[in-house]
C-alpha cells in the first residue's frame, strides 16, 4: 500500500485520468473529491460491499424460481 500525505487542494494522480484532490480536512475527516472517466465506477467501501453482497445473494437464488418459469412456457417441439 502506498501511503501519501496531502495538504488541502493538493492532488494524486491515478494513472493519466483520475485524480483525486483534497477538499477539506477538518478533525478526523477529510473531503476528496475524485475526477476520473464516466466509465470508471467510484463507490464507497460501504456501498460496493453492499452491492457486492445483493449481487452474491441474486446469484445464489434458488432455481424455483426458474422452474416456475418452465411451467408456465409451453415445451416447443
Amino acid at each position: 500500500m502506498l501511503i501519501l500525505s496531502r495538504k488541502t487542494n493538493e492532488k494524486i494522480m491515478i494513472g493519466e485520468d483520475i485524480s483525486l484532490i483534497i477538499i477539506e480536512i477538518r478533525g478526523d475527516q477529510v473531503k476528496i473529491g475524485i475526477d476520473a472517466p464516466k466509465a470508471v465506477k467510484v463507490f464507497r467501501e460501504e456501498v460496493y460491499e453492499a452491492i457486492q453482497n445483493e449481487n452474491r445473494a441474486a446469484a445464489a437464488g434458488s432455481g424455483e424460481n426458474l422452474e416456475d418459469l418452465f411451467k408456465i412456457i409451453p415445451a416447443q417441439e
